[in-house]
């Protein structure tokens, strides 16, 4: 099975939305492909707003996770890195469009419009069936924990 991003860059991360050590948590996997990062989501039953529909708050956090690594994905290819620096979320916004189903896989893209060294400008939207349930911008910079 392939590996994604946070597999392979990140693999004890705990983070809710994307952290793949993270049993009670979203599990995101983010994969690139050329400038676009994709991924596939199954939503599960206890995570609904409504009967059937997604709850939009889990809807803003898989876009912002997901948004975050196409973010560190760009700024790795940007300055050559062998690894993405650590980017956390400067601010982002998300446009609920219609309700996102609870029966479906939902597929992520993310692309990055603006990207230096320190900060990537990424627009993302969440869709299935030809529908496009959420959009997304945001910007993300680099961050040194230490």
């Amino acid at each position: 099975m392939e590996l994604c991003l946070q597999e392979q860059f990140n693999p004890t991360n705990a983070c809710f939305g994307c952290g793949t050590a993270n049993e009670q948590g979203l599990r995101l996997r983010s994969f690139a492909r050329g400038d676009e990062v994709v991924a596939e989501w199954s939503p599960q039953p206890h995570l609904q707003a409504f009967p059937d529909i997604l709850c939009g708050g889990v809807i803003g956090t898989l876009l912002d996770c997901h948004s975050n690594w196409a973010g560190a994905w760009a700024i790795m290819g940007k300055t050559a890195a062998p690894k993405p620096p650590w980017v956390v979320t400067d601010e982002y916004s998300v446009k609920l469009l219609k309700p996102a189903p609870l029966d479906r896989p939902l597929h992520l893209t993310a692309r990055a419009l603006q990207v230096s060294a320190k900060r990537a400008v990424v627009d993302a939207s969440m869709h299935a069936d030809g529908k496009v349930f959420a959009v997304c911008r945001g910007t993300f910079v680099v961050f040194n924990p230490r």
